[in-house]
């Protein structure tokens, strides 16, 4: 029941990077669940986790091995987060990123490990060691809509994207693919993202342009404000183009598309979030600053009395007005607020706005796509939060998620 959203018809090889996909039988049957992404000999790669204290074993390990070398091939598995797992789940982990590195004569540490599914539960290694002749057999530059499609899990659409970017030295192609729906919630960025460019750029450099991208992104999308325990956001520089992609200009237009690139990743994330029927901007302006519009924006974009009342096109406004009131922010005037949905002001003068009827409510709320705009008349800043309505399927989805 995705927003608005269509799968991509095709997603743009990059010059450098390989990927693989096949069935291991993690969890599901019938699909494709294990995906290999071959970043080059040359790439950088620059990658953000999530904060959740229980982060998953592929989590810790991936760290690991980034700080201590210079990895080059990414190994992820659907169905399984190998989460919640303790020392048993750490050992797996590192199991698959040495099988792999026999299978192709390289050091475990040039693997990073990614898992993304049920917490809790043993990952089955031997099913991955099994598949891993098969993955290294099949890599293929062509290989971005079949990776799409094999780290799904409660996903209904396939989220991916390309661009291609004029840079002084040349062309360069992004593509990037992400899987997300449920668990959605921004500390760091609730869902898997991997990203690849041919460009040339340095590892400090990408991960600066990275970081930059997510915090516009990921990092301003919520679902249901729970934060995933497997989060991770991975961007490869391959190199191959040979144009090369110095701090200045270049680096500043390459960081631009690799935003909008993420925006676009990350706004297909909430649009399919379980259950959803609604997309939804929550824009607040005139704050004293990014943090206290921060906490506005995600104080309404948080509420279940809100999300509810929009799943239900009902114009209850009260409870965006609720949700403002309780989001912290220090001697508010509340006479000043302005709110309005769609264009369409709802609050004024500490109550209804002058002139509004409820027919130009509903109307408001009736539309698939609202922004919401709060005014706090106190100040220069402004956030954006990106997210959806809670619908009885949310509900259903995640009650049946194991069964």
């Amino acid at each position: 029941m995705a927003v608005a959203l269509k799968a991509p018809t095709h997603l743009a090889p990059v010059p450098g990077v390989r990927l693989s996909t096949c069935a291991a039988g993690i969890r599901y049957r019938g699909r494709d669940d294990l995906l290999l992404i071959d970043a080059g000999p040359d790439a950088a790669i620059a990658a953000l986790f999530t904060r959740n204290a229980f982060c998953a074993a592929p989590v810790q390990v991936a760290r690991e091995h980034l700080a201590t070398g210079s990895p080059r091939w990414l190994l992820i598995n659907a169905g399984n987060a190998n989460a919640g797992t303790g020392t048993l789940g750490l050992d797996a982990a590192r199991a698959t990123c040495a099988a792999l590195g026999r299978t192709l004569d390289v050091p475990a540490q040039s693997v990073l490990p990614f898992s993304t599914g049920v917490i809790g539960e043993p990952l089955p290694v031997e099913r991955i060691e099994a598949a891993l002749p098969t993955l290294v057999a099949r890599l293929d530059a062509d290989g971005w809509m079949a990776a799409a499609r094999a780290i799904m899990t409660t996903d209904t659409v396939v989220k991916g994207v390309s661009q291609t970017v004029a840079l002084s030295g040349g062309d360069v192609t992004l593509t990037g693919i992400a899987k997300g729906s449920g668990m959605i919630h921004p500390d760091m960025a609730t869902m898997l993202a991997f990203i690849g460019t041919d460009a040339q750029v340095d590892a400090d450099l990408l991960g600066q342009l990275l970081a930059e991208a997510v915090e516009h992104s990921f990092n301003a999308i919520t679902v249901d404000g729970d934060t995933s325990t497997n989060d991770a956001v991975v961007c490869i520089a391959s190199g191959a183009s040979g144009v090369t992609v110095p701090p200045g200009p270049d680096g500043e237009r390459l960081g631009a598309a690799l935003k909008a690139l993420c925006l676009e990743l990350a706004e297909a994330i909430v649009r399919d979030g379980e259950g959803a029927t609604k997309f939804v901007r929550v824009l607040v302006q005139a704050a004293r600053d990014r943090d206290e519009a921060r906490r506005v924006a995600e104080a309404v974009a948080l509420s279940p009395l809100v999300k509810t009342a929009l799943f239900a096109c009902d114009p209850n406004w009260g409870r965006i007005l609720a949700a403002v009131g309780r989001a912290g922010v220090d001697d508010l005037r509340i006479d000043d607020v302005g709110i309005a949905v769609n264009g369409v002001g709802i609050v004024s003068g500490g109550g209804r706005a002058p002139g509004y009827t409820e027919e130009a409510g509903q109307q408001a709320f009736d539309a698939a796509e609202l922004e919401i705009v709060i005014d706090l008349a106190r100040g220069p800043a402004e956030y954006r939060k990106y997210t959806c309505d809670f619908s009885y399927d949310y509900v259903r989805i995640n009650a049946d998620y194991r069964s």
